[in-house]
């Protein structure tokens, strides 16, 4: 019998990171340099093989919008064909709310809860983790990408 698990994707900047949650818990993590147009299908495809997959987490923005859309379309794509739930949250869940590089000096930072950009002469470098307990209520099914976010110029 296959354990029930969630999948959470991190997919903003490299190495990519999926933590694969056991009641809420971390149990496993697996990271990949690779790019995520590669190497997102073939590991969902042996996780799927392994384990029983019950939800898909991830964080739909800010950050690198190709990076964003690839792993929004394959999750989404995934949903559908599995039906699976899939769920997002923000970036800043998995950064501890540091500001998240735009372009340039400007850099997206999370105000109450709105994202705006901000120009910072100097800002702490975002370092993306999975929590080792997962909070569903920081996810909505509302999974579609942050695109509304300012532009950025």
């Amino acid at each position: 019998m296959h354990k029930s698990v969630d999948l959470v994707f991190i997919t903003l900047c490299s190495p990519i990171q999926i933590g694969i949650y056991e009641d809420a818990k971390l149990i496993r993590t697996v990271q990949s340099d690779e790019k995520s147009s590669e190497v997102l299908p073939t590991i969902f495809k042996n996780l799927s093989i392994e384990y029983n997959i019950k939800g898909l987490y991830y964080a739909n923005g800010p950050g690198s919008f190709m990076a964003i859309k690839i792993a929004y379309i394959f999750l989404k794509s995934m949903s559908v064909l599995k039906n699976i739930p899939l769920f997002a949250t923000d970036a800043f869940y998995f950064n501890k709310n540091q500001p998240i590089k735009a372009i340039g000096k400007l850099y997206f930072v999370k105000i109450s809860s709105e994202i705006k950009t901000q120009k910072l002469e100097t800002a702490p470098e975002a370092n993306f983790m999975l929590p080792n307990v997962l909070e569903y209520n920081e996810f909505s099914t509302a999974a579609s990408p942050l695109y509304a976010i300012g532009a950025v110029g």
